[in-house]
């Protein structure tokens, strides 16, 4: 059964879709049968995968307001076990139609569930807001990935992000929880990034990535090739920076993929015991 992450924060900026997009990808290329689903009326996940924001092709518009199933939806991408559910500005229409209809909060959640069990990993890319889209990725999500960046205004946006899971935790999914807290553009060398990434780890303790995603003049050029980092320049900082976040939740997870098995068996074979799995050095 696929473990549902949505990749969310209400603050714009914060590299929310770059890590939706290199994490799907981060995923996939460890031999992880992945699902993204683009929950944002930007499209902009869509957009990183070589994917044109057609308003006439199904997207997770047509999912939400029950036009057609999530199976209809599913686009291939470059990377044979990535998959993509693509979204469009029609998305934007899904918070006004949605309002009065019974049940609007678990219609992601719904359709994920038919196609969930032929996934290893499926996830959300949320829009910078807490509105009914992203209240669906909530209510579908196992657990949160949060990315954020290392400055004072990141901190004022916690505890409204807070607040809201546990509300969803009361009422909608009790299950819901976070799976870590990501600091993105990061650079140690600074006292600011320092002095907040010591108070983050203060208040959400081991759920404080150990992985930080650096700024990388790379990461920020694939999107607009239509690549995720790691094909676009799979030696860049930003893709290391983006396998290693791979790595570490599947190590959170329990879980060793089809590549870190193969490459286990070929170290076997050499007498060599060099394996990706977190935490992984030279």
């Amino acid at each position: 059964m696929g473990k549902v992450l949505a990749v969310v924060n209400q603050k714009g900026g914060v590299g929310k879709t770059t890590t939706a997009i290199n994490l799907s990808a981060a995923l996939a290329l460890e031999g992880l049968k992945t699902l993204l689903i683009d929950c944002d009326p930007q499209a902009n996940s869509t957009g990183g995968y070589g994917i044109p924001r057609d308003e006439q092709q199904l997207s997770t518009y047509d999912i939400l307001v029950g036009e057609a199933g999530i199976a209809d939806a599913i686009q291939p991408t470059e990377i044979e076990t990535l998959k993509l559910v693509p979204s469009s500005k029609n998305l934007i229409g899904a918070n006004v139609e949605l309002i009065e209809q019974e049940g609007r909060a678990h219609k992601l959640r719904n359709a994920i569930e038919k196609i969930r069990a032929e996934y290893d990993f499926i996830i959300l890319d949320c829009p910078p807001a807490l509105d009914l889209l992203t209240l669906n990725a909530l209510v579908a999500a196992d657990r949160l990935v949060v990315p954020m960046q290392a400055e004072y205004f990141a901190l004022e946006g916690v505890s409204e992000l807070m607040q809201t899971l546990e509300r969803v935790k009361s009422g909608l999914n009790a299950d819901l929880d976070i799976e870590g807290v990501l600091l993105t553009m990061y650079d140690d060398r600074t006292n600011l990034a320092q002095q907040v990434t010591e108070n983050l780890r203060e208040y959400f303790k081991d759920k404080l990535l150990k992985t930080t995603i650096p700024r990388n003049i790379r990461l920020a050029e694939a999107p607009s090739y239509g690549k995720p980092v790691m094909l676009y320049d799979p030696k860049s900082r930003g893709a290391e920076a983006y396998r290693d976040l791979g790595d570490e939740i599947l190590a959170r997870n329990n879980i060793e993929s089809p590549k870190a098995k193969e490459r286990k068996s070929a170290a076997s074979r050499r007498g060599t015991a060099k394996v990706r799995f977190w935490p992984y050095s030279e």
